[in-house]
């Protein structure tokens, strides 16, 4: 069974960054394909950002590209997401998301069948 746990959020100021950390456990890490989705309050949960098995591939929401990084370390059994110059819209709970396979859409959240619990995010002077 995959169990997925989210770390490293909090309050920042505009402008800020901030780095997120999924650790994954009880498979093959390499395996999988990962995102991050994330969700405001009152509306659903969003595509952020997506990695391939090597982390030779990855892709963004229009909304954060240029400003944040998804990568992966297959020794650490853990994805990251790399956030910058944050913007209050960016408040939300960041979730990581795991699959074997994307049949569909990778920003497609019913796409994937393992997630975390999810972590705070922020962004306010």
């Amino acid at each position: 069974q995959v169990q997925l746990e989210e770390s490293g959020g909090g309050l920042v100021q505009p402008g800020g960054s901030l780095r997120l950390s999924c650790a994954f456990s009880g498979r093959d890490f390499s395996n999988y394909l990962l995102a991050w989705f994330r969700q405001a309050p009152g509306t659903q949960r969003d595509f952020v950002a997506f990695i391939n098995w090597s982390g030779s591939s990855s892709y963004y929401a229009d909304s954060v590209k240029g400003r944040f990084d998804i990568s992966r370390d297959n020794a650490k059994n853990t994805v990251y997401l790399q956030m910058n110059i944050l913007k209050p819209e960016d408040t939300a709970v960041y979730y990581c998301a795991a699959t074997l396979t994307v049949r569909g859409r990778y920003t497609d959240a019913g796409e994937y069948e393992n997630w975390g619990q999810g972590t705070q995010v922020t962004v306010s002077s």
